[in-house]
């Protein structure tokens, strides 16, 4: 199976998308109020800078929103019919002209994406411990004048339009080896998400650091899990330094991403690869996973029903049991890329030995 990956660079409120050209969007972006973004959205939005110069918080708020409202309109034009949309954002806190108060980025995003047409779902609660070893904000033990510290961001969900559907018998076959385990739906799919950790980024410099509010690599990797199956197409429209994309190659999906930061492209390309690497060790860990979890549950109540028709191993569902597993990929760059357009294909190999042979059989005819 091939997949390929675009990397576009500039704003993604203005980038040119083929209609219906992506399955699933999953995003961190800018999160308005919070300093460290405010160099980015003075370029999305000029009169912010001039509303935190003359201390209107609010008023800078909702310009910083104004611009990511943009995307979240450009993307619905784009996205099909049943596609999904991930948006991990955190709310902020800010002292403006001597006030302190709570700028609630997820609320607003919400009512942004609802008036661009999508129809919110259930969201996730990302708790993020912090390892500060003084949690006080305010006036510490003395009423009334503290402030709950916030260790938590959202990951919001959104659908465009009814259900997709999976018309053809290939595509309901497609679905259903994309299926995963049990164990993780019940892990993936509560509200509350703990123990993810963040990832290193690969960022050479402070400077680039600081540009830079990368997600772990299991967030967009669990959603790309969650949302989408083999061959969909993943859009990130502020990719960062690439995780979203890392994921998709990961997974056997392709992806669009959109960076207005050149800079970042090196590193984002660095991760597409490590994506393609890592492809099949993440399999290898999901699996291992899943038998520990079989061996409890046969611990604890007996002899599981079901078998993976592909790999022999017990699973709960019949749901699980053509499910397939990543196997390896490999990146190649396009000779074709431009100062504004980078491309790569992905070459997969998924689950069964009937399909590695087949895969490189198709590579080694290319080659010739």
């Amino acid at each position: 199976m091939r997949t390929t990956h675009k990397l576009l660079t500039g704003d993604a409120r203005f980038a040119k998308f083929d209609k219906e050209s992506f399955e699933l969007v999953v995003t961190s972006p800018p999160y308005p109020m919070i300093a460290m973004w405010d160099e980015a959205f003075s370029s999305m939005a000029p009169k912010s800078k001039e509303a935190l110069s003359s201390n209107d918080g609010q008023l800078a708020w909702e310009l910083m929103h104004d611009a990511l409202d943009g995307v979240w309109a450009n993307i619905f034009a784009a996205i099909k019919e049943g596609g999904i949309a991930c948006i991990n954002i955190g709310d902020a806190t800010r002292t403006v002209d001597e006030t302190f108060r709570l700028y609630p980025n997820a609320a607003r995003i919400t009512n942004g994406m609802i008036e661009a047409g999508f129809t919110p779902l259930p969201d996730i609660i990302w708790r993020k411990p912090t390892n500060a070893p003084n949690k006080f904000m305010g006036s510490g033990m003395l009423p009334p004048g503290a402030y709950v510290t916030y260790e938590h961001e959202y990951i919001l969900i959104f659908r465009k339009g009814s259900k997709r559907t999976f018309a053809t018998e290939a595509e309901k076959h497609n679905r259903r080896r994309s299926a995963y385990f049990w164990e993780e739906r019940n892990r993936w799919f509560s509200d509350i998400w703990q123990n993810i950790s963040g990832i290193h980024q690969l960022l050479a410099s402070e400077a680039t650091r600081n540009r830079s509010g990368a997600f772990p690599f299991t967030v967009p990797m669990r959603l790309i899990q969650m949302y989408s199956v083999y061959g969909d197409t993943v859009l990130d429209p502020f990719v960062g330094t690439g995780t979203t994309m890392a994921a998709a190659v990961a997974s056997g999906r392709s992806s669009i991403g959109v960076e207005v930061d050149a800079g970042l492209h090196p590193k984002i390309s660095d991760y597409i690869q490590l994506g393609a690497e890592a492809s099949g060790e993440i399999s290898q860990r999901r699996i291992r996973a899943h038998m520990e979890s079989t061996l409890e549950r046969t611990a604890a109540s007996g002899e599981v029903k079901h078998s993976n028709v592909n790999y022999g191993f017990p699973v709960v569902t019949t749901q699980e049991r053509l499910m397939e597993l990543p196997v390896s990929a490999t990146i190649e760059s396009s000779p074709n890329e431009s100062a504004v357009e980078k491309v790569w294909t992905a070459h997969h190999v998924i689950g069964s030995k009937q399909e590695r042979n087949e895969e490189t059989t198709a590579r080694e005819v290319s080659a010739k």
